[in-house]
């Protein structure tokens, strides 16, 4: 098996590429990378200068970037396409694909990050902002997924894989309201599609080492 990903179970944005290989059903290995061994950071460098997870590997070639790396499955490997054929659609599902990457993912990890940081190393007003990105978000979501079944065009795509672990984890830092039905209706959607809760299952072993693991609805911290 040629096509590899290194990863690790408790990342968004591998969560991201994870979704899209089981949607696909494509045959990958899976790699988990551990940063506090010194010699890992280096292996991964001579695969990609920028040493960052998930990075997809296909023999000598190395994909970079969670977007490219879906796109890059539906040129190369057989499978439910992750863009739609509709050029309106392909457009929409790449636009969502950015929001939920920059508008959700973003602003979850700051306040994340954060949690992470010394005590004179805080910053509390960048977490502020990364709180109200993200209700601007939920209600920029909640209008647009009022008549939909997901986010671009009649099939699941490019823009619900990163839809789902940005708003599972993001939904955990800053829970959205309850008047968001829509939004609320959509990530039960996600929850119930076989590869995000596959996604999700894998890493609840590691749920013990998320920074607001205290916050987690019990229903992700028990066993399927």
């Amino acid at each position: 098996m040629s096509l590899v990903l290194h990863f690790h179970p408790l990342s968004s944005y591998c969560h991201k590429v994870l979704i899209g290989l089981y949607e696909r059903g494509t045959p990958f290995e899976a790699r988990v990378v551990d940063f506090s061994q010194p010699q890992v950071r280096a292996d991964l460098e001579a695969l990609w200068p920028t040493a960052k997870i998930p990075l997809l590997v296909d023999g000598e070639r190395a994909v970079p970037e969670t977007s490219i790396m879906l796109e890059y499955l539906d040129a190369h490997y057989p499978g439910p396409p992750m863009l739609p054929a509709d050029p309106e659609a392909r457009l929409e599902a790449r636009l969502w694909d950015r929001l939920f990457d920059q508008y959700v993912m973003t602003p979850m990890q700051e306040i994340v990050a954060d949690r992470l940081r010394g005590e004179g190393e805080k910053d509390p007003r960048g977490v502020e902002n990364a709180r109200e990105m993200l209700v601007m978000a939920y209600g920029l979501i909640e209008r647009h997924m009022a008549g939909r079944t997901w986010a671009a065009g009649e099939a699941f795509s490019l823009a619900d894989c990163a839809a789902a672990p940005a708003l599972f984890y993001a939904g955990i830092v800053e829970p959205w309201g309850e008047d968001q039905g829509e939004l609320g209706a959509y990530f039960e959607r996600l929850l119930a599609r076989p590869s995000v809760s596959r996604a999700i299952e894998e890493a609840r072993p590691f749920f013990e080492y998320f920074p607001y693991r205290e916050l987690m609805p019990a229903r992700f911290l028990e066993e399927a």
